[in-house]
């Protein structure tokens, strides 16, 4: 037994100095024992962390200075790049939004009207609105063709509309620069009712931040960003925030009437296909002016048309060729083609068959725009060419714009869109606040419950006659379903513009928004005070 008690001791003494040993070849001290491998792991993982191009909560911003010529006078101005952080009811930041502001120098701010722009999508980042209609620097396109690659076409935008608002251009949460932030993933704002709530709060933190509340406010949102645009719009209302304006660029408020079985969107897609036949001259004693034809195609359209589609397929064939021959002559495609289609022109199969005589396509968000597809066979155009003639010089420009002008450095990417991210599942569902839960959503039931609450509130509709992703009939029927009381509807305006959905890429359209806004602008910033 004495033995074996000594064997044990002399072995747990051998077994001192080795585990002494290997304590030291680790660092020493009571942690586990780790491999090379370990370490270099570990090495790498912080190397990563370290490296890891993130936004952060801190609100970061760097703010450079400008002048342009403009509207008969130099102006001076700021232009702030920056980040805004948003939280939740807690406290808690949830997510980092990015935003380009423009101020104009010696204006008080209390009376200077502040106007927060973005674009739609869902899933777009503001270039659109900054880089092509709004702010002091554009991407100088007119007529309807490919923009060139680098060197790019830019310069002054002489049209800006700094001479009336300042201007703060904001990404949506997963575009552009913003981010969520931490642990919160994106698909918590990726929706109609989630992502209002972004944009509210962060409208809400830059009037603080920057002491806005006293100025006149407005918001302008262009295709999506009307739909989201109601919403804000009813939400800022409801946390304290009243606005001097509302601005819809290529609107669709109501994404409900485009379900299949409904024939409202064949009812207001007809006028954009009359406008489109015009410009390309496929109209049959085509008359002088589009504002002529499109009020034609407007009275057929809400008359004949639309009682066409009521009866469905009990319509007598008798009727079913009349119609045919009458929507032939206004949008330039043959009665035989329509009447295949069921008198219910799809808008991919019209883009196809209006020119293919020619062997041509035209573009979904402007109807001007002439595209080639491999073949003149096909059912519809294998692209958009009014998306894909300017998309590269509008964010080779801005990615060299905020570098190396407004100074703004990251190691980020600035996404072109948030489509494609994990968990981009846009939630459709919306709650409006009249009514019940919506699967479709509708906000123009928002901005008419706000236009009820602050009756001075006055609404611009802005629309382009060759926009087919968003119909400017499709505005007027929308808007007027909002059933405003007769005093209620002086407050509610549209304008038109030879032009798509982004009308500013037209010289002549650019220069005849900014007399409209202008006017809007002077008739609004005293809160309705003539």
């Amino acid at each position: 037994m004495r033995h074996l008690l000594t064997a044990v001791c002399a072995t747990a003494l051998l077994a001192v100095p080795m585990v002494s040993a290997a304590q030291e070849a680790s660092g020493g001290g009571s942690g586990p024992v780790r491999s090379a491998s370990d370490r270099l792991r570990n090495a790498n993982a912080e190397q990563v962390e370290r490296n890891w191009a993130r936004a952060t909560p801190e609100e970061k911003e760097v703010t450079t200075s400008h002048s342009i010529t403009a509207h008969g006078r130099v102006m001076r101005y700021k232009a702030t790049a920056g980040t805004l952080t948003i939280r939740d009811d807690a406290g808690m930041p949830t997510a980092s939004l990015f935003y380009v502001a423009y101020t104009l120098d010696g204006q008080p701010v209390g009376r200077r009207p502040v106007t927060y722009l973005y674009n739609g999508g869902p899933g777009s980042p503001t270039v659109w609105l900054h880089m092509g209609a709004f702010g002091p620097v554009r991407v100088l396109t007119d007529d309807p063709v490919v923009e060139r690659p680098a060197p790019f076409n830019v310069g002054p935008n002489d049209m800006t509309l700094l001479d009336k608002t300042d201007l703060v251009f904001i990404d949506m949460v997963g575009a552009g620069y913003s981010r969520p932030l931490a642990e919160t993933p994106g698909s918590t704002f990726w929706g109609v009712d989630q992502d209002a709530d972004a944009f509210t709060r962060a409208i809400m933190r830059y009037t603080t931040k920057f002491n806005r509340w006293s100025s006149p406010k407005y918001v302008l949102g262009e295709s999506y960003g009307t739909l989201r645009t109601g919403a804000v719009a009813h939400q800022l209302e409801s946390r304290g925030m009243s606005l001097n304006g509302v601005i819809l660029l290529s609107s669709i408020m109501n994404y409900g009437v485009r379900q299949p079985g409904y024939a409202q969107n064949f009812i207001t897609l007809l006028p954009t296909y009359a406008a489109t036949a015009w410009y390309h001259n496929k109209v049959p004693n085509r008359p002088a002016t589009i504002e002529a034809h499109v009020q034609r195609a407007r009275d057929f359209a809400m008359g004949p048309y639309a009682a066409a589609l009521a009866k469905g397929h009990m319509i007598s064939d008798a009727e079913r060729a009349q119609i045919a021959q009458q929507m032939s002559e206004l949008i330039g495609v043959s009665p035989t083609f329509i009447d295949n289609a069921n008198l219910r022109v799809e808008l991919s199969p019209f883009r196809k068959e209006l020119l293919r005589d020619r062997r041509e396509t035209i573009g979904r968000l402007d109807t001007r725009y002439l595209g080639m597809d491999a073949d003149a066979v096909g059912g519809e155009p294998e692209e958009d060419p009014s998306s894909s003639a300017i998309t590269g010089a509008y964010f080779g420009v801005f990615n060299d714009y905020i570098a190396n002008t407004l100074n703004f450095r990251t190691d980020m990417d600035y996404r072109q869109s948030a489509r494609g991210l994990p968990g981009f599942n846009w939630n459709w569902s919306h709650r409006p606040p009249v009514g019940g839960p919506q699967t479709t959503p509708n906000t123009a039931v928002d901005l008419a419950t706000t236009m009820r609450r602050n009756p001075h509130l006055k609404v611009l509709a802005l629309n382009g006659y060759y926009d087919a992703a968003t119909p400017f009939f499709s505005t007027e029927f929308d808007l007027a379903q909002m059933m405003l009381e007769p005093h209620l509807r002086d407050n509610l305006e549209f304008t038109y513009y030879e032009g798509g959905h982004m009308m500013y890429t037209s010289r002549k359209a650019l220069e005849e928004l900014h007399v409209d806004l202008a006017k809007f602008y002077d008739e609004t910033q005293n809160g309705g005070v003539r």
